[in-house]
């Protein structure tokens, strides 16, 4: 059960233009979009001036700086290559699932990542194991590298192969593939998955997020287009159009919660969006108040602009233990419980007799915000009003997110009244979905996971 949403990966490609070796670049790239995914790391790496289809593959479970280490990345030599992090929304949390996918066919090799949920995967894996293909794991990513495979046998490129399984794809994605000589990128028609394009002096790069373009040193030179396939080589950079359309549907929690606060996502600073989303909560909901503050990390930046707007001052309250990671010892259903105290403190002379705004980016179960204002107020809180910088989410989401099914959603079953008595909240109010539109202007955003309405 969780009281997080997660997305579910981040995909990075490189491209570069004489005889160096990207994978420490890859890494670095990884890093950058490590709170995308932090089940398992990889990457693809292979040399276009040596032998032709030798890509090699390393990949693992854990975090980038676990899975990869000097020896590695010295070992897999290449000027083009592919990563990927991964957080499991379908298929199981396993080595199997863990990209990139590697795949050896009659034409050569192909090396695929890939970010998003396709929803019609079980269809294509059932034609596909008709055919006699087999699998390893049970992610969709493995279904699509299979097909594509497939699609090569029969055209006569790599990228006419994308672009014809990618017609027939529903979803939400966002995938590189790489043969021994390109990447081929696509993003889903609807936008659904970010992907932007960036420029190194030597090639070009690829990358979930801006942020990891920033970490290698490349110039962000544009999004790729919902529904455009762009292709890498050494001598130059194409794009095929024929899958756009005018429909978008971009998902608006890349601007609340997921992305890093350092991205521009779609011509919109990740930053400003959620400035922009406290302001909004302030005009929506004043309340008196002393301080105003935010749930680490998630909820500090809508808490600045509350605080912008209100003119109530922010501060900080919450002490995070930066070392507090993941742990191989089994921990007691109390210790469990006790979760949130071991990563986050109070600062008590901060709070004592103070009137508290507290903004954080969702209530998924309410278990993690109530026990933050059990915390506040055992320090001496006089007050705690919670802010909410999304609408209550009520549906499950398909392309890619992990907002559970609506009986673990505890605004399906309770009132907003009813959730604030069960949070211990003196005030509780959430982001309607009409303010939405002050964090992204006129952007085309996906809101189905608040409202039910589901893009195709």
């Amino acid at each position: 059960m969780i009281d997080k949403i997660h997305e579910e990966c981040g995909v990075f490609g490189i491209l570069r233009n004489k005889k160096v070796n990207v994978a420490g670049s890859i890494y670095y790239g990884l890093n950058a979009l490590q709170h995308r995914g932090q089940e398992s790391a990889g990457m693809a790496v292979c040399d276009t001036y040596g032998e032709k289809g030798n890509i090699k593959v390393h990949k693992g479970m854990g975090l980038v700086n676990e899975v990869f280490h000097e020896n590695h990345l010295n070992e897999i030599i290449g000027n083009i290559g592919i990563g990927h992090v991964r957080y499991s929304t379908t298929g199981a949390s396993n080595i199997q699932n863990a990209q990139p996918f590697f795949l050896k066919y009659l034409k050569g090799t192909l090396a695929l990542v890939h970010n998003g949920n396709i929803r019609n995967a079980d269809s294509i894996k059932a034609s596909l194991e008709k055919e006699g293909s087999t699998f390893q794991g049970t992610s969709d990513s493995e279904v699509v590298a299979t097909r594509i495979v497939k699609e090569r046998l029969k055209v006569g490129s790599i990228e006419e192969a994308v672009v014809n399984v990618a017609s027939e794809l529903r979803g939400g994605y966002a995938i590189i593939v790489m043969s021994p000589r390109k990447l081929v990128a696509i993003r889903d028609p609807l936008g659904l998955k970010p992907l932007c394009l960036g420029r190194l002096e030597d090639g070009y790069v690829i990358a979930s997020e801006s942020a990891a373009l920033n970490a290698v040193g490349a110039t962000l030179i544009r999004d790729v287009e919902p529904g455009e396939v762009v292709t890498l080589t050494r001598r130059s950079i194409t794009s095929e159009s024929s899958l756009i359309r005018k429909t978008r549907a971009h998902c608006i929690f890349e601007y609340i919660y997921f992305a890093r606060l350092d991205s521009r996502i779609d011509s919109i600073d990740v930053y400003d969006a959620r400035i922009q989303g406290g302001r909004s909560l302030a005009r929506r909901y004043p309340v008196e108040a002393d301080i105003v503050t935010g749930v680490p990390e998630s909820g500090i930046t809508a808490a600045v602009g509350y605080s912008q707007q209100s003119g109530i001052p922010f501060q900080i309250v919450f002490y995070k233990n930066g070392y507090i990671g993941r742990t191989f010892i089994k921990p007691s259903q109390e210790e469990r419980e006790s979760g949130v105290a071991q990563k986050l403190s109070v600062l008590g002379s901060v709070v004592k007799d103070k009137r508290i705004v507290l903004i954080d980016d969702s209530i998924v179960r309410g278990t993690t915000i109530r026990k933050l204002i059990d915390m506040l107020k055992e320090k001496g809180a006089k007050e705690v009003h919670v802010r909410i910088s999304s609408p209550p989410f009520l549906y499950p989401c398909y392309y890619g997110t992990d907002i559970p099914s609506s009986n673990q959603l505890i605004a399906d079953s309770y009132s907003q009244e009813e959730i604030r008595e069960m949070i211990g909240a003196d005030s509780l109010g959430y982001m309607t979905i009409e303010d939405l539109h002050d964090m992204v202007g006129d952007l085309s955003v996906c809101k189905a996971c608040f409202d039910g309405k589901y893009p195709d």
